[in-house]
């Protein structure tokens, strides 16, 4: 069964273009000029759904958000913009992940083949056989699916906090290097500019997962060398 894609651009160049390339690998694509539009097709079929950033009316931040309340479905941002503010807003809001333009037919593959698998092995799209928890304290780590609990509280972690919570949480006490994660996490080649997606997301879990983020009891940051899950 094909995956199915929603790109949302307001330049409707951009649009024919991703229809064009996400067609001919074999992927369903809805597209929307706007967030509205947008909006009226956010529903349980997503596999992914290309998001831009800059777009009049309602930007691309605020879709995500909206998306968020109702779906967690992967969102990769496409957008011009390269400060690494304007990435960190992007991925607070909720986005898994950001492509600059101009961007080559390789690299959207890539983006966009690891978060469809990601979204399909983690989170609901598969069903599987519960195989027990990693358990630090009162927190409870699915061993093979997205279920995270603390206490008897779920928390509601997006596939990428999760994958990096389950893999600190394996392997307990390991230092992992900003660079170990993400080479880990997103099967990327690290470059200095991915700190910032490796520290937001941090920030992002210790929110969710913590009781007191600013004293993190499991999420430990080991100065100049990287984190650690205790």
């Amino acid at each position: 069964m094909e995956k199915k894609i929603l790109v949302v651009d307001d330049n409707p160049e951009i649009r024919d273009i991703l229809y064009i390339l996400l067609s001919n690998n074999h992927y369903t694509v809805l597209t929307a000029a706007n967030g509205e539009e947008a909006m009226n097709q956010i529903d349980d079929s997503l596999d992914l759904v290309l998001l831009d950033i800059m777009m009049p009316g309602k930007s691309g931040i605020k879709v995500c958000e909206e998306i968020r309340k109702e779906s967690m479905v992967p969102i990769l941002f496409l957008t011009a913009k390269t400060l690494e503010s304007d990435k960190s807003l992007g991925l607070l809001a909720g986005g898994d992940d950001y492509l600059a333009k101009p961007f080559s037919h390789a690299e959207l593959t890539a983006r966009v083949t690891a978060l469809i698998r990601r979204y399909h092995v983690y989170k609901g799209k598969k069903a599987g056989v519960e195989e027990g928890y990693i358990l630090s304290g009162d927190v409870r780590i699915g061993r093979s699916s997205n279920e995270v609990y603390r206490g008897e509280e779920e928390l509601n972690l997006s596939n990428l906090e999760y994958d990096i919570l389950h893999l600190m949480a394996s392997h307990r006490k390991k230092v992992f290097s900003a660079k170990n994660l993400y080479e880990s996490i997103w099967n990327e080649p690290y470059f200095y500019s991915s700190n910032s997606t490796i520290m937001v997301h941090i920030h992002k879990l210790r929110s969710k997962l913590e009781r007191d983020p600013q004293k993190p009891e499991h999420i430990i940051t080991v100065w100049g060398k990287g984190y650690k899950f205790e």
